[in-house]
């Protein structure tokens, strides 16, 4: 920070600095230019005729009265009246102009001195004033800077609730403050997500780690009989493929977090009939009608991962729905829709059923009970393919409604 507050320094003094040494050149050469004429008009003016007389002269003021003339005839000169001249004492024009002259450019000569000293001790004073100046403007301008720097250094994953509420008038440096607690704000949101996620996930995958260690020490024990064996192996498979289901949840939401690495265009609307049709059979088990309105959409995208998202989406309106249920899927130029009856959700549940491992009832472990990462995935892929997801409980029958919009 002392090095920036000392460049902002030699920046501004020396613009002041340069400022002020133009405006003493510039006065001095306008000074300069009308210093002699003012000095002559002030001479001329008011020096009165008889003390310029007084002066010394570079011209002669006595003339001879007469000529000599020769008489060649006669052998003798004679003086001869000679042409009246400038009676004594008396200055022509040009004596007047010369001193006048003499007189004004000593004037000049003085004052141009004594400007430009007077102009050189003041320029010395601008300078160190400007300097002082300078370095207490920096210290102004950089002190916003130094507020965001010590908030950020002193930020870590305990404190990410600290703000810096810069209070100032509106500007850059109140805009830079502002973007960066927005950006505090995101970080703290993120990081809570990530530390629930992780205690969730934990959860999630200790459970099915004890049943099947419980299932090995207590259903094998002693000598079990084939029934008890064939029952345990069973539970084990179960245990085990559920396992499975979460961790191939984690990987695909952990793919689709990073972004997509190629794109191509996907015809959604058959994607949505493909998902349909392939939970036909869970549809017919669970007692719900599932319709479908398929318009044309075409998305630029990963065909893998939209289908896992329009999978989602039906499978979650199947499994948490009411016997003799529905489910409606519509795909269309605004995007896919997904709507199903089910229990009410209150209003404030709706953007935590978003969150990895979170549900809207506690999970039994009932067999087909999904792992809580099916709308989680949903929003990770819409994310991924530049599209938004937004959700809201129905104002009638109970259920949920879904929407995914791509682009704009």
């Amino acid at each position: 920070m002392a090095g920036e507050r000392a460049r902002l320094t030699a920046l501004y003094g020396g613009l002041l600095l340069l400022a002020g040494a133009l405006l003493t050149g510039v006065v001095y050469l306008l000074v300069k230019e009308g210093l002699y004429s003012s000095i002559s008009l002030a001479v001329t003016g008011t020096v009165p005729a008889q003390r310029l007389e007084d002066l010394p002269s570079p011209y002669p003021t006595a003339y001879p009265t007469s000529y000599p003339t020769a008489f060649p005839s006669a052998g003798w000169v004679s003086a001869a009246p000679a042409s009246p001249g400038p009676s004594p004492g008396t200055r022509l024009p040009s004596e007047v102009l010369a001193i006048t002259r003499s007189v004004s450019d000593a004037a000049e000569s003085a004052a141009l001195e004594r400007l430009l000293t007077v102009s050189l001790a003041v320029l010395v004073v601008y300078a160190v004033l400007s300097v002082a100046l300078a370095w207490w403007m920096a210290g102004r301008v950089l002190r916003p800077v130094a507020v965001i720097t010590e908030t950020a250094r002193r930020l870590s994953g305990e404190n990410l609730h600290e703000r810096i509420a810069l209070d100032g008038p509106p500007g850059e440096l109140k805009r830079l403050a502002d973007t960066f607690d927005g950006m505090l704000g995101r970080m703290e949101r993120l990081v809570s997500a990530q530390q629930r996620f992780a205690a969730n996930a934990a959860h999630e995958l200790r459970t099915p780690v004890a049943v099947q260690r419980a299932a090995a020490e207590i259903g094998l024990a002693g000598e079990p009989s084939p029934e008890r064996v064939a029952r345990i192996r069973g539970k084990l498979i179960e245990v085990a493929d559920d396992s499975e289901r979460i961790i191939e949840g984690l990987l695909l939401l952990a793919a689709s977090d990073q972004g997509l690495r190629e794109r191509r265009p996907v015809a959604v609307h058959e994607v949505a009939r493909d998902a349909v049709d392939a939970l036909a059979a869970e549809a017919a088990e669970r007692d719900v009608t599932v319709s479908v309105r398929a318009e044309p959409l075409t998305v630029d995208g990963d065909a893998v991962l939209l289908d896992r998202l329009v999978h989602n989406l039906v499978a979650n309106g199947l499994r948490h729905n009411l016997p003799d249920g529905r489910v409606e899927v519509r795909t269309g130029p605004s995007g896919i829709e997904v709507t199903n009856t089910g229990p009410e959700i209150p209003p404030g549940t709706v953007p935590l059923l978003f969150e990895p491992f979170r549900r809207l009832t506690e999970r039994t472990h009932a067999p087909g009970e999904g792992a809580g990462l099916g709308l989680s995935i949903v929003e990770s892929i819409a994310r991924a393919h530049d599209a938004t997801t937004e959700a809201f409980p129905n104002a009638e029958g109970g259920g949920l409604t879904v929407r995914v919009r791509f682009g704009s």
